[in-house]
């Protein structure tokens, strides 16, 4: 019994992070805004434009510089190409009181959600943040970074360009 349901932990394990890859779909899971009410990924929707995620904590100085750097050109970035940054927040329930200071001490203009059990992090397959995706106006994840270094954050745009502009994106 003990293998059978380790087999199948196994399955839907793979099942999830299988869906991450470049090219693959945004997993479903439940993620709690910050108001504290609960949404899904699968609604995740930007009227056909590009979409960032950005998974990120409050105690990573990298994920904030990066988000603060992206913060802004935001607005820039929005009026150009309609591009739409979803932040999504991987500390647990007992740091997550935190993000919703940090995010109105910041001024982020983004949506933000809180993973507390991590489960949309796992199935998106990332091991540490800050880690970045971009999402193709059909929902398809077209490229991901891990790690955050001053001026990633105009590669990043450059690249919702190209998506913009139907072109290929080089890794």
């Amino acid at each position: 019994m003990k293998k059978i349901i380790l087999l199948f932990s196994v399955f839907a394990l793979f099942s999830f992070t299988i869906s991450k890859d470049e090219g693959g779909k945004l997993p479903h899971v439940l993620l709690k805004k910050l108001d504290g009410t609960k949404t899904n990924s699968s609604t995740f929707n930007n009227d056909g434009k590009p979409i960032i995620i950005s998974f990120w904590a409050t105690w990573c100085k990298p994920c904030k510089k990066e988000l603060d750097a992206i913060a802004e050109e935001y607005e820039e970035w929005q009026k150009e190409t309609g591009v739409k940054l979803i932040a999504i927040s991987i500390d647990d329930s007992r740091s997550s009181g935190k993000v919703v200071t940090d995010v109105k001490a910041k001024g982020w203009k983004y949506e933000v959600y809180i993973d507390e059990n991590q489960e949309f992090k796992i199935a998106m397959n990332v091991n540490n943040v800050p880690h970045t995706f971009l999402i193709d106006g059909k929902g398809n994840i077209v490229w991901s970074h891990n790690s955050y270094s001053e001026g990633d954050e105009d590669r990043l745009y450059e690249n919702v360009k190209k998506v913009i502009a139907g072109q290929k994106i080089s890794h």
